[in-house]
């Protein structure tokens, strides 16, 4: 669940918070945030400089495997405050570069939404504060497709002849298959991610773009009928065209979460707890997935969400959670498989 910012406010929050430092420590500190680009407003990072004088060095990552190459390297040292997702998050505990949260300094870990916690990644809540759900959904243009479109499978009609857009992330797409048949998106049976690779060839004439940003814009413009996309993208699109249609997927929905978490080894690990206490704060917080786009975590803050945001910022009431899987790390032999699989398939649509 790579995270797109969501507005060109992200790039300048680069200017402002930099990615190598700044002026130097503030009166109380610096905090060192890891996470990707354009993850919080400029205003909720600039008041919290101001209310507690602590700094904020604002280093951004790419993929969450960036991220865990370089918090290996600091040997969990280096950083405060790490956000990514839910999988890389379960083997940076594994491996020990990250360490137990002090909820003695988090008074507002109760704002969190109890669907959120207790998953596999970090099943005691011990180490990780979530910060933003989502999952894979279609959006559809009705004026230029004829058929209703209820699930993945409807995705290999005909009808659909180059124009639709999928995200590049291999273990959805793949997945996205592997529901099509009927198996989970965590099996590692080797012969079953063939096959859904097989069955994602078929999919190849109907596939115009793959990328992972901004495929909002493509199927805004006209560009594409159909795509998967992330829940961050699904907010902008329906934000800008609210006659596009949202599906979640009947064979079943692929989920998951980012979370905050402090390296085993942070130099500042009070300023991190400090943020995490900030951020709980449910006016603000509101604020913050606002700007993110994606599901807000924080039951204290659903309330104060705009009217606007709140039926996309949610998860919808009429989903059936025991039909959502959480996309998780599977053995090497199956994600080598799933690898060939997605590079037969992005060669069959060049």
């Amino acid at each position: 669940m790579k995270k797109l910012a969501l507005v060109l406010a992200s790039l300048m929050l680069a200017g402002s918070l930099t990615a190598c430092g700044g002026s130097g420590a503030g009166k109380n500190g610096t905090l060192n945030l890891f996470t990707w680009e354009g993850m919080f407003p400029e205003e909720v990072l600039a008041e919290f400089e101001e209310t507690t004088g602590i700094d904020i060095n604002y280093v951004n990552f790419d993929y969450d495997e960036t991220m865990l190459m370089k918090l290996q390297a600091a040997e969990g040292g280096d950083y405060d405050l790490v956000i990514a997702d839910d999988y890389i998050i379960e083997t940076a505990i594994a491996e020990g570069l990250v360490q137990p949260l002090d909820k003695a300094k988090i008074p507002s870990i109760g704002n969190v939404n109890p669907l959120y916690q207790g998953q596999f990644y970090d099943p005691t809540d011990a180490y990780t504060v979530p910060y933003g759900a989502g999952v894979q959904t279609i959006v559809y243009n009705p004026a230029n497709v004829d058929a209703e479109i209820k699930g993945y499978a409807d995705l290999w009609d005909a009808g659909l002849a180059d124009s639709v857009g999928i995200i590049s992330n291999y273990r959805v797409i793949g997945g996205m298959a592997l529901k099509v048949l009927g198996k989970s998106y965590n099996t590692t049976e080797t012969a079953d991610i063939t096959a859904a690779g097989e069955k994602l060839n078929e999919l190849a004439p109907n596939i115009r773009l793959i990328k992972d940003d901004y495929i909002q814009d493509d199927l805004i413009s006209g560009e594409i009928d159909a795509a998967v996309m992330y829940t961050s993208q699904v907010t902008m699109a329906k934000m800008t065209d609210p006659s596009l249609e949202i599906v979640y997927p009947e064979e079943g929905i692929g989920f998951g979460i980012m979370a905050m978490f402090v390296p085993s080894k942070a130099p500042n690990a009070d300023a991190a707890h400090k943020f995490i206490e900030f951020i709980l704060d449910p006016e603000r917080g509101a604020k913050c997935y606002e700007y993110l786009g994606y599901y807000c975590t924080a039951t204290a803050s659903e309330e104060y969400i705009a009217e606007e945001y709140r039926g996309f910022l949610t998860l919808p009431a009429e989903l059936d959670r025991e039909d959502m899987e959480m996309i998780q790390n599977i053995t090497p032999e199956a994600d080598d498989a799933h690898i060939a699989a997605w590079n037969a398939f992005k060669g069959l649509c060049e």
